[in-house]
């Protein structure tokens, strides 16, 4: 079955062709079907074939890392595919450099890719010197681009974290080794009081006090400076008046312990007057350990915190499709560029915690939030208000990225999502990550970015389908 040179008239990609090219295709196209589930080409196979589509929906798909990634899909009668470039070198040595994939039932209309070839050499002949030199300089160029992209973003990153690790593991390691001190203190406290002199009771007493001030330690509220203050000088002064040595020197441990001068007087009646100091200072390397098993507490929580968040941010040993929470993967990719907010910039979080879970390339979202939060960034300079908001419309999760900068001329917002246009000056900026998070949400997850600015106020608001998409055989 053949089409006729007026039914590919139709197509917009031969309208503009005279009738004898349209009678050659009518004679040498053919008519193929496929049903909905069915592979038309896989990637890898030799490009046999030059495809356009007359009725039905498909989709493009490709390999990464061993699982197939869907980056297009289109019902528009006329869209093509197959041996796109067989007319570029030689024809047997081309390859289908993704599959395509019947959504639909399908009715494509072919072209060997020898004929396709032959026919744009000798139809368009300087067409297809421009086109061999735009495939070949275009590769070139987005090839060492977006590995220099890559290494930038990476080396972004890893300084970053490296930053954020560095302050934690330095404050546990800061930690442990005043914590030597306190517990080699604490037992030659320990071994001064149990010298055979303190009776049973009494030792039992302060044992008894010291599980008590781990528990205030533990459990103590953090009080502002100036009621720190005094009352570190009110158990200061008591501390003076029983004769304890250095009483200010342990006055802070003891009130950050959360323990007072009425607390200190009943370990002095528990053990007598003759152990009251020696009790104090036990009871002082007992506090002073705790908080600082705290410190290490918190500063490798916060380790495991970052090395979490650069798992959920890079996905590891996760699928690449998923159901994913939308607040989880913003919060996971602001902590990764925490270091590149400058403290002039206010953090505002507006967001809706009802939002369901959505379906999605959770990796690749994520590399959507940091193309806009840095752009965002970047846009304010070292003062500002960074706004992430959620909330849901219709059918979809919108994630909306705002900031306060110089905002975006009008005359470019009609061009900021295409490959290589950049308002950064020479050097600082590719022009490919909007580019890139315009494929990622529309192309990949069927959604859609829009943006408003105007100096003071930029948004780019990112619409995410809850509904899954159905995915390629």
């Amino acid at each position: 079955m053949k089409l006729t040179a007026g039914e590919l008239r139709g197509l917009f990609l031969f309208e503009k062709l005279d009738d004898e090219k349209l009678a050659w295709l009518a004679e040498n196209g053919t008519i193929e079907t496929a049903s909905a589930g069915d592979t038309v080409f896989r990637e890898g196979e030799p490009a046999t074939c030059f495809y356009v589509l007359l009725e039905g929906t498909v989709s493009l798909s490709a390999l990464v890392n061993g699982d197939r990634v869907e980056f297009a899909r289109s019902d528009q009668r006329g869209s093509y595919g197959g041996a796109t470039r067989a007319y570029v070198g030689e024809t047997s040595e081309h390859t289908y450099p993704h599959s395509m994939h019947a959504v639909t039932d399908l009715r494509l209309w072919v072209l060997p890719a020898e004929t396709f070839a032959g026919i744009m050499r000798d139809w368009f002949p300087m067409a297809v010197h421009l086109l061999e030199g735009l495939f070949v300089g275009q590769r070139a160029v987005s090839t060492v681009v977006g590995e220099r992209q890559r290494l930038l973003a990476l080396g972004a990153l890893s300084a970053g974290l490296t930053h954020e690790l560095n302050n934690p593991a330095a404050a546990a390691v800061r930690a442990t080794e005043a914590l030597r001190g306190r517990v080699a203190g604490m037992r030659d406290k320990l071994a001064r009081i149990a010298d055979g002199r303190l009776d049973g009771s009494r030792l039992h007493e302060l044992v008894r006090f010291q599980d008590d001030a781990v528990k205030r330690a533990a459990h103590a509220e953090e009080m502002s400076p100036l009621a720190t203050s005094d009352a570190e000088d009110e158990l200061g002064d008591w501390l003076d008046e029983h004769g304890v040595e250095g009483g200010w020197d342990l006055a802070g441990t003891l009130v950050a312990g959360g323990l007072d001068a009425d607390w200190l007087s009943r370990v002095t009646a528990a053990v007598g007057d003759d152990y009251a100091e020696l009790a104090i200072r036990y009871i002082t390397y007992t506090v002073d350990t705790e908080l600082l098993m705290k410190e290490i507490d918190d500063a490798v929580r916060r380790i495991s915190g970052l090395v979490k968040a650069t798992k959920q941010y890079s996905q590891l040993d996760r699928a690449p499709y998923q159901t994913v929470d939308v607040h989880e993967l913003l919060w996971a990719t602001m902590t990764m560029i925490k270091s590149k907010i400058p403290p002039g910039v206010t953090i505002v979080k507006d967001v809706d915690k009802t939002l369901p879970p959505i379906p999605a390339y959770a990796a690749e979202l994520n590399q959507v939030w940091t193309n806009l939060l840095d752009n965002a960034i970047g846009a304010m300079g070292e003062s500002g208000t960074l706004t992430i908001r959620t909330e849901r419309e219709a059918d979809c999760v919108v994630v909306e990225v705002g900031d306060t900068g110089h905002g975006i001329p009008p005359e470019n917002l009609s061009r900021i999502f295409e490959p290589f246009f950049t308002t950064k000056p020479v050097g600082e900026g590719t022009g490919l990550g909007l580019d890139i998070s315009y494929r990622i949400v529309v192309n990949k997850h069927g959604g859609d970015i829009r943006v408003t600015s105007k100096p003071g106020e930029t948004r780019f608001r990112v619409y995410l389908p809850i509904t899954p998409r159905p995915q390629p055989a």
